[in-house]
């Protein structure tokens, strides 16, 4: 069972940029799918950036492609989302989440995850 822990959030300017890092407890991390959603208030969590067990491929949702980096360290048990050219349409609690998978689909849908962290809550000011 992991246990996920997100840091990294904050209040940013337009254009700005952000860090966030997830640190993953109990489990083997490079054997899980790790990915990031958001939940902006009044709406749905929706998906934002998945990455391979392996660290070996990576997947964006169309709004952040470009802005947005994922990355992990298995060595670390870290996952982390590089945010740069943030807009204020991007301010939304960030979550982490995780799913025990070493197969190459990449899980887009937020139920295809078993494990989520708390959250973290990212405001981009304009």
């Amino acid at each position: 069972q992991v246990q996920l822990v997100e840091s990294g959030g904050g209040l940013v300017q337009a254009g700005g940029s952000l860090r966030l890092s997830c640190a993953a407890s109990g489990g083997t991390f490079s054997t899980y799918t790790m990915g990031w959603f958001r939940q902006a208030p009044g709406k749905e969590r929706i998906f934002v950036a998945t990455i391979r067990w392996s660290g070996s491929g990576t997947y964006y949702a169309d709004s952040v492609k470009g802005r947005f980096t994922i990355s992990r360290d298995n060595a670390k048990k870290t996952v982390y989302l590089q945010m740069n050219g943030l807009k204020p349409e991007d301010t939304a609690i960030y979550y982490c989440a995780a799913v025990r998978y070493t197969g190459y689909i990449y899980k887009v849908n937020a139920p295809e995850y078993d494990h989520w962290g708390q959250g973290t809550q990212v405001t981009v000011s304009s």
